[in-house]
C-alpha cells in the first residue's frame, strides 16, 4: 500500500465499540479497515502498527507497519507509505513486541521452520 490516506474519526470509533478502527485507501482506491495498535518513533520517523480489521483477511493475524509520510498541503488527512526495508520493519516490530510483550501472545516464525 503506497501513500495511504488515514481517515480516523471518532464516529468510526464509536460505531466499532470503541476500538481504534481506521480506514485506509489502498493503491486501487478501495477502503481497507485496520485496528490501530501503536505509533512508534524510530530514527526521527513515525511508524504505525496496524492489525487488519477484516475477519476474512488472509493475513488477519499479521500486523502491518506503515511509515507516516510528510504532507504539506494543509489538509487534515495523514498519509502513510509502505516500508520496503526489511531491517527497519524487523526493528520496529521488535520494538512493538517488547512494548506489548505482556499484552499480546507473539508467535515466533523462526520456530515454525524447525
Amino acid at each position: 500500500m503506497d501513500e495511504n490516506e488515514m481517515n480516523n474519526n471518532s464516529q468510526n470509533d464509536e460505531m466499532n465499540g470503541g476500538e481504534n478502527i481506521i480506514s485506509l485507501k489502498d493503491e486501487n482506491g478501495n477502503d481497507v479497515n485496520f485496528e490501530f495498535l501503536d505509533m512508534i518513533n524510530y530514527e526521527n520517523e513515525n511508524y504505525i502498527v496496524l492489525l487488519p480489521a477484516d475477519e476474512n483477511a488472509e493475513d488477519g493475524d499479521e500486523v502491518v507497519i506503515l511509515k507516516q509520510a510528510k504532507v504539506d498541503d494543509g489538509s487534515d488527512e495523514e498519509e502513510y507509505d509502505s516500508v520496503e526495508d526489511e531491517d527497519t520493519l524487523n526493528t520496529i516490530f521488535d520494538m512493538f513486541k517488547e512494548k506489548y510483550k505482556d499484552e499480546f501472545d507473539f508467535i515466533d516464525d523462526d520456530n515454525d521452520n524447525k
